[in-house]
């Protein structure tokens, strides 16, 4: 049941990474046009410009969830490659509960007045030309930490499995970076 349930959520966070990826690839074209516009025809669009730290922001947020599934997340590397694997499901087991769950719920609670305040006073961008609605863009720190709480759920089944000694072990989808 568990290991089923883990390759539900795998899905669903390999399709997140497949919306970032697009994003990824608008992001560039973005940028591309924006450099364009700028140098050859000495014109340049402040939302394209805030679109860019838009797409960037959206890539971080949502692509921190992504990493954890595939286990390419920041951690003490030298120490944490001599345990043995029971050992390491357990140190991921126990850093997500009493780590990674706290920080994401703390960023949700602390993140709803901000998004709130920048809904209810209409925020638009400084700039002129700039982006209107900035509430969209704040609406997605809660958002992806509730996706990365989701995240958590996946990555706590695949340490779970790998305690068990079912075949999924988190192992066997890290990425080599």
């Amino acid at each position: 049941m568990l290991y089923k349930l883990e390759k539900i959520t795998d899905k669903i966070i390999d399709f997140v990474g497949s919306i970032l990826v697009i994003l990824l690839l608008l992001m560039i074209l973005n940028v591309a046009y924006d450099v364009f516009a700028r140098y050859i025809f000495h014109n340049s669009s402040i939302g394209m410009q805030e679109l860019e730290w838009h797409f960037f922001a959206v890539i971080m947020l949502y692509g921190t969830g992504v990493a954890l599934r595939y286990n390419a997340h920041v951690r003490v590397d030298f120490l944490y490659d001599r345990f043995s694997p029971k050992k390491q499901a357990w140190i991921n087991i126990l850093g997500t509960i009493f780590f990674l769950i706290p920080l994401a719920l703390l960023v949700i609670y602390g993140s709803y007045e901000f998004v709130m305040d920048s809904y209810t006073t209409h925020e638009i961008s400084e700039d002129p030309g700039g982006l209107p609605m900035r509430w969209l863009i704040k609406a997605q720190i809660p958002f992806a930490f509730i996706f990365l709480l989701f995240c958590a759920f996946n990555f706590l089944l695949h340490n779970i499995n790998a305690l068990r000694g079912c075949e999924s072990v988190a192992k066997e989808d890290e990425v080599e970076l």
